[in-house]
C-alpha cells in the first residue's frame, strides 16, 4: 500500500502536494500552430485558454479581418499537478513544450488569466498594430485615401505618419483609428 503523500506515477518531477489545486501553466507551441495545439488539447479534455484578437489586414488588395493569437506561440492550460495526466501534452500536435524553470512547470496566477479573459480581445479594429516604416492608408479626413509611412505612436490613440506633400515628407499627427495597414 502506498503512503498517502506519495506522488502518483504520472506526476512530473518537482511536483509537491502544495500544487494539488489546479493552476494555469504556459504551453509553448510550434511556429504558427497555436490554434492546432489548442484544438488538440481541448479534444483531449484539457481546459485551454488561447487569447486571440481580430486584426485588420489587406489580403489580395482587399481589407479583411483575421484572427491572430494575442501571444504568438503561447497558450494557457489549466492543470492539477497531482490529478492531471501531463504525459499526453508533450506529444500533442502543435505543442513544443510546457514552460518550466528547471524541471518545475511555471504556474501563472489565476488573476492574470481572468484579467485576460475579461478583456474584449475580439473587438474588431481595437488591436491593429503598426510597425515603423510600414505603409499605411489614411481612411478619413482631408488626406483620405492617401498612402503614408507609419513613424511612431503618440500616446495610446494617436500616431505620427510621414506623408509626401508637394514632394516633401511632412509629419502628420492622426488618430490611430484613421489608419489601416496596406
Amino acid at each position: 500500500m502506498e503512503p498517502h503523500n506519495a506522488k502518483p506515477s504520472n506526476a512530473e518531477p518537482g511536483n509537491t502536494e502544495e500544487g494539488a489545486l489546479p493552476s494555469w501553466y504556459v504551453i509553448q507551441c510550434k511556429g504558427n500552430e497555436s490554434f492546432r495545439a489548442a484544438e488538440h488539447l481541448t479534444n483531449q479534455g484539457y481546459e485551454v485558454f488561447h487569447p486571440v484578437l481580430d486584426v485588420k489586414r489587406r489580403r489580395q488588395g482587399k481589407p479583411t479581418t483575421v484572427t491572430e493569437p494575442l501571444f504568438p506561440y503561447y497558450l494557457f492550460i489549466r492543470l492539477d499537478q497531482i490529478v492531471s495526466d501531463w504525459r499526453p501534452i508533450r506529444s500533442t500536435r502543435g505543442v513544443l513544450r510546457l514552460l518550466t524553470f528547471g524541471n518545475t512547470p511555471i504556474s501563472v496566477p489565476d488573476a492574470l488569466v481572468e484579467t485576460l479573459r475579461a478583456q474584449p480581445h475580439r473587438q474588431e479594429g481595437s488591436h491593429t498594430y503598426f510597425c515603423t516604416g510600414e505603409k499605411v492608408m489614411i481612411t478619413e479626413g482631408p488626406f483620405k485615401d492617401l498612402e503614408a509611412i507609419f513613424e511612431r505612436t503618440k500616446g495610446e490613440e494617436r500616431a505620427i505618419v510621414l506623408l509626401n506633400v508637394l514632394q516633401r515628407p511632412q509629419h502628420l499627427n492622426l488618430p490611430l483609428e484613421q489608419l489601416r495597414k496596406q
